[in-house]
């Protein structure tokens, strides 16, 4: 089940014998590392999308819509620009460059978004964008391919080209995926099928989704991730082993790209202007990056702190580099170059962002532990960047002697201590019995299976 699609996905995607060569180099060196790419892009947006919730209320989409709308395109826009006017590239060079360059990497930051130092709300930000902005900047990359090579002279033509690329592929995607999960539940409660072969069919549907669409004409890394959008959309069960599975091989086949990318950049670099390469770094983390969270954040009720570190955790790493090598695998004019461009952007980003990680983290904890900060009294994304305009009003109270009467009763409610963590740490007494939770992890706590009991129970605020 999980060789035939693989071996045939491979095969698809890159033909025998053919590899683009510069200056003595081989990006493909008999096509395995476009294999090696197409695998690692395919299984990240699968995963990607299986992670997404669709059950959420129209409001809690809020954060996605932000970090897709003005601040992704913002920071493209700029990028482009910056590209176009330091190396004289054209339109669709510079589109290219600022679509793959918006690309931010989970991988980077993921130490920060599990360090529970850090107020939820700021972590989900995060883990949000690093989530979700590839669902944008795939199709920008795609469509400026598509635009580049294509030979369609009618709107007749121009409608087939991208009926396949938009809508064939993802459809394809969403009926592999759908189809699958379900006949694996099926098959799993007739027969009991153990947890490693569950965990491989999963990778069978990462890979059978995008060979299909590829088969049909259309895209199968847009196919990957609707695979995964139709689990998730439809609420399909799929074992947690997978994505334990999927995460580890991911992370491997990750590190291997990067170690087959490593080496093919360090012969293209000298290829393109290093000074012109190092000021687009410099504007895409230090002015396009803050100036897209400046204006999603614009309305946000959060510190200062808080706004900067958004802004900078924004790292550019696998994924940017990803996305350069469909534009070598398209073989189109001054694929090399942007391939050097993103390289060089990425390796400031991972070294800038790798080395600052635990000092900014640390940094930002001891501002947490210090004082009380606006975001920590949200518990999600949504409200932080709403500035949670409702926080406070509808507050059920309840009189001391009423909740002393309650405790002493047959079942007494479960007290939360929902202080932030500054003033815990300096009163940590309260209630006996009670339980503290920051106000930022409340949601978090609650989803928890048993942590929160059947009965009400009365939140504590000092």
């Amino acid at each position: 089940i999980i060789g035939t699609p693989l071996h045939s996905a491979l095969r698809v995607v890159v033909p025998p014998n053919e590899c683009i060569e510069s200056s003595g180099w081989s990006v493909t060196s008999s096509h395995g590392g476009n294999a090696v790419g197409t695998v690692t892009l395919a299984l990240v947006l699968f995963l990607d999308a299986v992670r997404m919730k669709f059950d959420r209320s129209a409001s809690e989409w809020l954060v996605p819509s932000l970090v897709l709308g003005p601040g992704t395109i913002l920071c493209l826009l700029l990028v482009a620009t910056a590209t176009h006017f330091l190396f004289g590239t054209g339109v669709a060079t510079s589109i290219l460059v600022g679509a793959i360059l918006s690309s931010t990497d989970p991988v980077v930051v993921r130490d920060i978004v599990r360090d529970q130092r850090i107020p939820g709300a700021v972590r989900e930000s995060l883990k949000v964008e690093a989530a979700t902005n590839d669902l944008v900047v795939l199709p920008i990359v795609l469509v400026t391919i598509a635009l580049t090579k294509a030979r369609a002279s009618t709107l007749g033509e121009w409608a087939v080209l991208f009926g396949k690329l938009l809508v064939l592929g993802p459809a394809i995607g969403f009926a592999v995926g759908a189809l699958g999960a379900w006949l694996m539940t099926r098959l799993d409660r007739r027969y009991g099928i153990r947890r490693e072969y569950q965990a491989l069919f999963g990778m069978g549907l990462v890979f059978a989704s995008y060979t299909a669409a590829v088969a049909a004409g259309g895209d199968g890394f847009l196919a990957s991730f609707a695979a995964g959008a139709a689990i998730a959309a439809l609420d399909l069960e799929l074992c947690d082993c997978f994505l334990e599975f999927g995460d580890a091989t991911a992370e491997m086949i990750m590190l291997f790209t990067f170690i087959l990318f490593g080496a093919v950049l360090t012969t293209l670099v000298g290829t393109v202007p290093v000074g012109a390469a190092l000021a687009l770094a410099a504007i895409t983390l230090f002015f396009a990056r803050p100036a897209a969270v400046a204006i999603v954040l614009r309305k946000a009720t959060v510190s200062a702190s808080a706004r900067w570190f958004i802004a900078w955790f924004g790292p550019r790493g696998l994924a940017s580099l990803l996305l350069a090598l469909l534009v070598v695998q398209a073989r189109l004019p001054g694929a090399e170059a942007i391939l050097a461009i993103v390289g060089v952007v990425v390796t400031v980003s991972v070294v800038l962002h790798g080395v600052s990680a635990t000092p900014l983290a640390g940094w930002y904890a001891q501002r947490v532990a210090s004082e009380t900060l606006a975001e920590e009294r949200v518990s999600t994304a949504t409200d932080l960047l709403r500035g949670d305009p409702r926080a406070g009003e509808d507050t059920l109270r309840i009189e001391p002697r009423e909740l002393a009467r309650q405790l002493e009763g047959p079942s007494p409610p479960l007290v939360l201590d929902v202080r932030s963590r500054s003033s815990y740490a300096r009163d940590p007494q309260g209630i006996p019995g009670d339980v503290h939770v920051p106000p930022d992890e409340i949601e978090n706590w609650a989803a928890v299976p048993g942590s929160s009991p059947q009965k009400f129970f009365v939140p504590l605020v000092a």
